[in-house]
């Protein structure tokens, strides 16, 4: 009998044990992870890093953005206030990206692991994988870039109100895709192919509000949002083929843009040859009219890029087209984005009254091959984008002859014979 009750006994005991072990686990798991917050804070501070601590960093945190500096380094020291200015907001963010710093000038190891080769080098590691970091060094641009790259390459929206909400989110700084009534699995590629330069999305579920809101009457439709720029437009299809990708490569700038060293960067991934408006001013009530004119223009014919530039904005770029404060403007030419244009006989320069009858005959010479094509008398659409930082190069370059010199000459002095 005592030993049947022994038996009897035993399965409370064992559940007795098992909930012990759990909780014991439980306890040990909550003090691990408190431990892990508490070696790298949460809260919005830069985390300083090195050879023994980085490995855990990457293991404890999903999404970490890592500053490989060298404390001489005067960029570094420039960049330094903008991540920790950048550092609260990215903490904050609905998937938190931590920011940290790496001495690779005194860990030396572990900057050459990454590939580190210059100072600052910056990158974010994704679930540990390593993605470098070329963009804008500013804060607010740290912290809309950065929070693109965590983004899903697709996010779904199951109801209006997950529609607005991701419209405010995406913000204006990128263009949007949504597609309405659209299969997720048609614009999952470009999703990803795109993913730094959109935002993606696919309504599953929407109100017919939406439908008047973004301008579209069927389904599928993808609405494409350039929210900075106040436009939008729709696809219809067809969804196979290259048509789908065309609509979105095109649409990834707006239908016109105003050139600037930030647009000049976007033209390099865009192969379309660009009708350009030279004006005096690009900001006065005359020119936001034809560029009103333009942008329709732009519409229908989206093999070219339409962009516009006031002389009064940036006149170093206007001249390179043999265009001067004394030149009778607005004036159009079309540019490869490189070393040529084409001026259209007769019809370069728009006279005021009925600009848009004058645009379409200038697109009807171009098409028809009534030009004259010249060269660009400065530095190329690839030298504006090289001078950026080839003054910089420039710099250093003299720098390091000098050092040499100073040090050859001191050279010279030790190996001369004493008397």
């Amino acid at each position: 009998m005592a030993a049947t009750r022994a038996l009897l006994l035993l399965p409370p005991l064992l559940l007795l044990l098992l909930s012990f072990h759990a909780a014991s686990a439980a306890a040990a798991a909550a003090a691990a992870a408190a431990a892990v917050s508490e070696e790298f804070p949460r809260d919005g501070r830069v985390i300083e890093l090195d050879e023994s601590s980085f490995d855990a960093a990457l293991g404890a945190i999903d999404f970490l953005f890592v500053d490989f500096y060298a404390p001489w380094c005067g960029h570094c020291k420039r960049l330094a206030p903008e991540l920790d200015e950048a550092a609260p907001v990215l903490a904050g963010l609905s998937e938190p990206i931590i920011v940290a710093k790496v001495n690779a000038d005194k860990y030396r190891k572990l900057g050459s692991k990454y590939g580190v080769d210059g100072f600052p080098t910056l990158m974010l590691f994704i679930h540990g994988v390593p993605i470098e970091y070329t963009g804008s060094r500013k804060a607010d641009s740290l912290v809309r870039n950065l929070n693109k790259f965590v983004a899903p390459d697709v996010s779904i929206l199951e109801s209006d109100s997950a529609i607005k909400s991701f419209v405010e989110n995406a913000g204006t700084s990128f263009p949007m895709f949504i597609g309405f009534g659209v299969n997720e699995s048609l614009i999952a590629d470009y999703g990803g192919k795109y993913k730094k330069r959109a935002w993606f999305a696919v309504a599953k579920d929407f109100s017919e509000d939406f439908m008047v809101t973004y301008d579209f009457d069927k389904v599928p439709a993808l609405v494409s949002l350039h929210p900075k720029y106040k436009e939008q437009s729709v696809f219809y299809g067809p969804f196979e083929g290259s048509f789908l990708e065309d609509f979105i490569r095109q649409s990834l700038l707006p239908l016109t843009v105003p050139i600037n060293t930030e647009t000049l960067k976007m033209l390099d991934d865009d192969d379309r040859k660009v009708v350009l408006a030279i004006l005096e001013d690009d900001s006065d009530e005359t020119s936001s009219q034809l560029v009103k004119v333009l942008r329709s223009a732009a519409n229908a014919n989206r093999d070219l890029v339409f962009g516009y530039v006031g002389i009064k904005q940036w006149d170093e770029f206007v001249e390179t087209f043999d265009i001067s404060k004394s030149s009778q403007l607005p004036k159009l030419i079309v540019w490869d984005r490189n070393e040529e244009y084409e001026v259209v006989e007769g019809s370069e320069k728009l006279e005021e009254g009925d600009q848009a009858s004058q645009i379409s005959q200038f697109l009807e010479g171009y098409r028809a091959g009534r030009t004259t094509k010249k060269k660009v008398s400065g530095p190329s659409f690839m030298g504006f984008l090289n001078s950026l930082v080839s003054l910089n190069s420039l710099y250093i370059l003299i720098f390091v002859i000098a050092l040499l010199g100073v040090m050859m000459y001191f050279t010279g002095q030790d190996d001369t014979p004493q008397f």
